[in-house]
């Protein structure tokens, strides 16, 4: 009997010691994405933002799409019956294009929200896409950020990767910017870059070309958000709320609605090489010494994925990854 007792608590001693680690160590990775970033300059303040009523129209979910503020911010949502987003009342070729967003709080698996460039409608089968995706949480990990470029149709070969972040993205608005010019696409969290895509080289035949629409939306993706549907949407936590504020679109516009910081596409096309772009100045066509930092922080600490690294799903890896 205490031969058994005395093995039963030892047997207790070395599970609790076991449970103890693996706590901490969960607990460590948890804390240990919480750096303090590199600093940078903010290319947000740059630009002017634009009401959502100047600057955006429902694209689906009217009844789960708020204007406040005066116009100034919005919330979407997605309950059981519905997801929400909201699409640019021009199209682009080319920009700067940011939105503050609060993300959902509480447990989010399988919520997917999207900000992005797309231009589906107009090309469905050879279309460019150039994505920022923010992919819900589940108990056993935070919020994701995943980006992705699609370029001519090529829907079947997405470029994504993902990042942990280093902040708690429910708690406050946060910056996510995208620079889309001749020269790169450029991911920016917090005027962060993440991820830099160049228009050269190899990478030139998969370069988003064509003008396309802005677009943020929150939806159901729990077939393949959250490990291939694992963590399926659990309705029982909806509505899901997400804050947006600061929108800013500033580029060369397919339209001619005056935005601020935009110029139509027709004059952008008679200006010399170095106007063609409407966010032409430097800290646009190339990443500073103090950008470069920036992002090699963000990739060596945050960055958990990359397809240039899947062999498991590439045989033969895009010629872009060489």
């Amino acid at each position: 009997m205490n031969h058994n007792m005395a093995l039963f608590q030892n047997n207790l001693f070395i599970f609790g010691l076991f449970f103890f680690c693996i706590t901490t160590l969960v607990s460590s990775n948890t804390a240990s994405r919480h750096y303090t970033p590199p600093a940078v300059a903010p290319l947000t303040d740059l630009f002017t933002p634009l009401s959502v009523d100047q600057g955006f129209s429902a694209f689906f979910g009217g009844p789960n799409i708020k204007i406040i503020n005066n116009g100034s911010m919005a919330s979407i949502a997605l309950d059981k019956s519905s997801g929400s987003g909201l699409i640019s009342r021009n199209d682009f070729h080319y920009g700067f294009f940011s939105a503050a967003i609060k993300l959902p709080a509480g447990i989010s698996s399988g919520v997917v929200l999207a900000f992005y460039l797309s231009n589906a409608d107009k090309y469905p089968h050879n279309h460019d896409e150039i994505d920022i995706e923010l992919l819900g949480h589940d108990k056993r990990n935070n919020w994701v950020l995943q980006t992705n470029i699609y370029a001519n149709g090529g829907v079947s070969t997405g470029r994504e990767e993902k990042f942990y972040f280093w902040f708690d993205p429910t708690a406050q608005h946060h910056y996510y910017s995208i620079i889309w010019n001749t020269h790169h696409v450029v991911f920016l969290v917090d005027s962060i870059p993440v991820r830099e895509f160049p228009n050269r080289g190899a990478f030139s035949s998969v370069y988003p070309s064509k003008p396309m629409s802005v677009y943020v939306t929150i939806w159901d993706g729990s077939d393949w958000a959250t490990h291939g549907g694992k963590y399926p949407i659990n309705y029982k936590y909806a509505p899901f709320v997400a804050s947006l504020a600061e929108m800013e679109m500033s580029g060369c516009m397919s339209n001619e609605t005056v935005l601020p910081n935009s110029i139509s596409c027709s004059k952008a096309s008679h200006s010399s090489s170095s106007r063609s772009d409407p966010v032409y100045g430097q800290e646009f066509i190339s990443l500073s010494k103090q950008q470069i930092t920036a992002l090699d922080w963000a990739r060596s600490k945050h960055m958990f994925y990359s397809y240039c690294k899947d062999t498991s799903r590439f045989k033969v890896m895009p010629s872009e990854c060489k």
